[in-house]
């Protein structure tokens, strides 16, 4: 048998180390399509010269971007036979992605466990993005839910790795030269500077954006996903193809520029949630809130932790659960992340 049907929940032992094909060379063709699918505008990842003027040798991928191809590299080995892709944590990226750079990925499985239905489980894994160098620029923990091959098979020993709820402030990496002491707020498109937020403050960020099913299918194979969720209308019940997590996420950022434009560079990942499905023809709206801030040993950068919510058009302002505490049916995403914002 020359094709491969991919992993399923009983081919993962804990320990496993897979290292995923394919290595990617970037370059600004990424930039431009990553802004192309979505209304991208932060300054440092859109300008060489304005990401010189803050100690950055030009202006690097979008963080995002960087992590959409580490992800994308995993999906054969890891989510192939997804059900859902569940969350996040201890994320952080390490060192900044040139057009240039080839990146490729390393996943070890840390965690098992079956679903009571035994058609499924839940596999944790750690990846790490590396470059040409051997160097890591990025790693995180995910967890997803992915289906059996053969249910009589007997569920592997129970192993739910413990995860920090979020990454330390002192272990945030700053990339090498950033200064923001002459950061020029009227390029960036704001005056908002990092003294201006108060933590509990919620900012509703007004825009939204139809999610179209071209640019999802786009998407997904610029960054070479191949869950089969997201390209094969068959395999789901109900007919309809699931919008990618990343897609989503990368749309709800890109929308929280409006009230956090000067939040320039994402350094943390420290958790996440796919709350519900996504699909095409649904209006993403976004709201944040200001869950932390610290400062950091370089010139004029302070740090921000942001919660950043997608719901759907229609629902009410701030929603985000539901008296029992679940996430409300409006609620796409909630994801936790620390930004880089000028003093």
């Amino acid at each position: 048998m020359k094709t491969n049907p991919g992993r399923f929940f009983e081919d993962y032992k804990v320990g496993d180390v897979i290292r995923h094909a394919v290595p990617r060379t970037v370059s600004g063709g990424e930039r431009a399509l990553y802004h192309a699918l979505y209304p991208a505008r932060h300054a440092i990842y859109s300008s060489d010269e304005f990401a010189r003027s803050c100690g950055l040798p030009a202006a690097p991928i979008d963080d995002l971007a960087a992590f959409h191809v580490v992800f994308g590299k995993t999906v054969p080995d890891i989510s192939l036979n997804a059900v859902a892709n569940l969350g996040y944590a201890e994320g952080r990226w390490l060192k900044p992605v040139f057009a240039g750079d080839t990146l490729r990925s390393e996943s070890e499985v840390i965690g098992l466990k079956q679903n009571s239905n035994g058609k499924s489980g839940v596999v944790w894994v750690r990846t790490r993005g590396l470059n040409q160098n051997d160097e890591i620029v990025m790693e995180y923990v995910r967890w997803v839910m992915v289906r059996k091959c053969d249910e009589s098979r007997p569920a592997p020993e129970t192993v739910v790795p413990e995860l920090a709820p979020v990454v330390a402030a002192s272990d945030l990496v700053i990339p090498e030269g950033l200064d923001f002491t002459g950061y020029d707020f009227t390029l960036a498109g704001e005056a908002h500077r990092w003294g201006d937020y108060e933590i509990g403050e919620k900012i509703d960020h007004v825009d939204g954006v139809t999610i179209e099913e071209a640019e999802h299918m786009m998407a997904t194979r610029l960054w070479q996903n191949t869950a089969k969720v997201h390209f094969d209308a068959t395999f789901r019940e109900d007919g309809r193809r699931l919008i990618y997590g990343g897609h989503v996420i990368s749309m709800a950022r890109a929308l929280s520029f409006n009230g956090l434009a000067n939040a320039q560079m994402i350094v943390a990942l420290n958790g996440g949630a796919h709350a519900n499905p996504c699909f095409a023809g649904d209006t993403v709206r976004v709201w944040s809130e200001v869950l932390d801030k610290a400062e950091t040993a370089a010139p004029g950068v302070g740090a921000i932790r942001l919660r950043l919510v997608a719901l759907r058009h229609g629902a009410e302002p701030f929603s985000l659960r539901t008296d029992d505490g679940r996430y409300g049916s409006e609620v796409l995403l909630d994801l936790d992340y620390w930004a880089l914002m000028p003093l």
